[in-house]
């Protein structure tokens, strides 16, 4: 099945399916970019503020702005905490609001696999940000079917089930996303791979996550017999790694990126 679109209009959906991933892989990420203190930050794609929030409390920054496309989101993260911290405003990463030059970092989060025309945000990426400034990012590995969702996709196509690719899958390895960099003419280019463990409680627990509303799979899943459905939990239950103690506990993959503003 051909790609099909995502939209995040549900933000509790959202930090339910991913909150958890994102605060795993955040940290290891800010450490690896190891930006310098005092930095006026953006975030492209900003979801619900989990970046944001490491952000503003691991990189002493100066200033942090936000944006995303979807409102929902926007006024989901400017409820939180950190919202007293950082200037939230919605926005298209392909077209930023923002003068040539602004920022010292500018950083997406699991975010340029989903923006349509990924050549042209990493160009507005680079316009805004100041010469010898960092742009860096990442995003689940796709391509090698080891974002958090792989249980759930594994199981619906043992079952059968038709299910559309994940967006921005061929732009998620590694070399994908140096490439992408290159062509946008950035320099010193370095990636990494970051794998994260974490656990669900119970099979409910993981299915609640793993089929959020936003989700074109969830969509397939909803068109669905009863009988069908309960055979498809039954077929992604069995292939799910359980601990001893009953927790479902596996491994995703993030690919990041960075890089440097020429000047």
């Amino acid at each position: 099945m051909a790609e099909l679109p995502f939209s995040f209009d549900d933000s509790a959906a959202y930090e339910r399916a991913m909150g958890r991933w994102s605060r795993a892989v955040g940290p290891v990420f800010l450490d690896w970019v190891a930006s310098p203190s005092a930095a006026c930050w953006l975030e492209v794609g900003c979801g619900t503020g989990i970046f944001t929030e490491l952000v503003l409390d691991t990189c002493s920054p100066a200033a942090v702005f936000a944006v995303d496309p979807a409102q929902a989101q926007i006024d989901h993260a400017s409820r939180q905490p950190a919202a007293q911290r950082a200037t939230f405003r919605v926005a298209d990463a392909q077209a930023l609001p923002f003068p040539d030059a602004t920022f010292d970092v500018v950083a997406s989060a699991l975010v340029i696999n989903f923006i349509p025309d990924r050549p042209r945000a990493l160009s507005e990426m680079r316009r805004v940000a100041r010469a010898g400034g960092f742009v860096a990012g990442y995003v689940w590995d796709f391509a090698a079917e080891l974002s958090p969702s792989w249980p759930l996709r594994r199981g619906m196509r043992q079952f059968g089930a038709d299910i559309p690719e994940l967006p921005g899958t061929r732009d998620s390895s590694l070399g994908a996303l140096n490439s992408l960099f290159e062509q946008a003419g950035f320099e010193r280019i370095a990636t990494k791979s970051i794998e994260v463990t974490l656990s669900y409680s119970d099979f409910d627990d993981f299915w609640q996550a793993q089929t959020p509303s936003y989700s074109p799979t969830t969509k397939i899943i909803a068109a669905m017999t009863k009988s069908e459905r309960v055979r498809l939990m039954e077929a992604v239950r069995a292939g799910l790694p359980v601990r001893p103690d009953g927790k479902i506990e596996y491994s995703a993959r993030a690919n990041a990126i960075k890089a440097r503003v020429p000047g």
